[in-house]
């Protein structure tokens, strides 16, 4: 009980994730300043606006909808991230999570998050909200199909294994999957899915910040804003994690695998910058045909490839 308290809470779970998380997107928000010619905020910058937000900033409540449904939301948000990160990162640090299908566990838990936004918006009362969780729900339809058939593809690449536990296991004992003509194909479509579950360029209309002023987002302030901020924080961790689980083997915390382990992760987080600061803003529409045209033909044909041997 103990230990798994601790798992869930210290480490690898919910302030571990929090930590690395909020480390990563200052890394990020530092690059895309430095891409930009600017010289950007400092890399803490992201736990200076948490905290900021947390304990200085006031909590202002919509006048409209529904105030307790509205709070609750950024909670089951963090619930989401924290939880999918725990069953995420156990794996990959060579511990066995004792349960077979945490694969699809893992997979509605990633959801939550998403979910959660949608109802914050619409329960906030506000109709610029409304279209930001209207943006949101569209986005959803279209690239949670695609993910699932991602994982499909990677069951199937498994051995028919929906342990995560197993799905590096197969990968340390043979191949990394990204080594084959279906992973690559995999890894394409899953590197555009979660950059749309990160809610970053060019998936971002969501928010839409010069647009709708932060859609979703707009009516959110103080500690409940902070929740929102340290969900998207532990997802920029969380995510790229999976990436690493799903197609490079996992990591190996042992010698030189160390330095090998960080730079997957490094090489993870350097493609969702790059992928953020080439691309402007896509329409809803045309994000609705990205995914479920092109990137759901690239991961029919990855499966078909993989079943084929390749």
């Amino acid at each position: 009980m103990v230990a798994d308290l601790f798992y869930y809470f210290i480490y690898p779970g919910f302030l571990f994730t929090a930590v690395v998380g909020g480390l990563i997107a200052g890394v990020d928000r530092k690059i895309t300043a430095r891409v930009q010619f600017r010289k950007g905020p400092p890399v803490l910058q992201p736990f200076y606006d948490f905290f900021k937000l947390l304990l200085v900033k006031e909590t202002i409540l919509p006048a409209k909808g529904s105030k307790i449904t509205f709070l609750l939301a950024p909670v089951f948000a963090v619930f989401g991230a924290s939880a999918s990160a725990v069953l995420i990162m156990l794996p990959l640090l060579g511990i066995d999570a004792g349960f077979r299908g945490d694969v699809i566990v893992v997979f509605y838990l990633l959801t939550i998050p998403s979910l959660s936004y949608i109802i914050g918006a619409l329960a906030s009362g506000n109709p610029l909200a409304a279209i930001g969780g209207s943006r949101e729900m569209k986005l959803i339809v279209s690239y949670e199909f695609t993910f699932i058939l991602i994982i499909a593809g990677i069951i199937l690449k498994a051995e028919s294994s929906t342990s995560l536990y197993r799905i590096i296991e197969v990968q340390q004992t043979g191949n990394a999957f990204i080594g084959t003509a279906s992973g690559v194909l995999l890894f394409i479509a899953a590197m555009f899915c979660i950059q749309a579950k990160l809610g970053l360029v060019p998936f971002d209309m969501g928010e839409a910040e010069t647009e709708i002023g932060g859609g979703a987002f707009i009516e959110y302030s103080g500690s409940a804003y902070a929740l929102i901020k340290l969900t998207k924080y532990m997802l920029f961790f969380t995510l790229p994690a999976l990436i690493i689980l799903f197609f490079m083997g996992g990591v190996q915390l042992t010698g030189i695998h160390i330095l090998w382990s960080a730079l997957k992760l490094i090489a993870v987080i350097l493609l969702i910058t790059l992928i953020r600061n080439t691309n402007p803003r896509l329409k809803t529409g045309q994000a609705m045909r990205f995914f479920l045209i092109w990137m759901n033909l690239f991961v029919i044909v990855a499966i078909v490839l993989s079943y084929l041997g390749y």
